[in-house]
């Protein structure tokens, strides 16, 4: 589903998504399209939904999104391994 799709369904809402397409440029994430996983009226439940999901299956890309964000474009996060010293 592309966001403006989740936009009209989900209007006014905080949505937990999987990425099903996406791509990186310039440390931006930019998101084509998603699953929705869940919808919240508050930010800290859909916070709470996306870190347990994260939490269970962290090698699969969720977000989470207020559904007024014009687009899906997120910071990229890096996990990097810190050197022995």
């Amino acid at each position: 589903m592309r966001w403006e799709e989740v936009q009209e369904r989900f209007p006014n809402e905080w949505v937990v998504l999987e990425a099903i397409k996406a791509h990186s440029s310039e440390g931006q994430r930019y998101i084509e399209e998603v699953v929705v996983i869940d919808q919240f009226d508050n930010s800290i439940a859909a916070m709470n939904k996306y870190n347990d999901l994260h939490r269970e299956e962290p090698h699969r890309e969720y977000c989470f999104f207020h559904t007024t964000h014009p687009s899906l474009v997120a910071r990229e996060r890096y996990a990097g391994i810190r050197g022995l010293s």
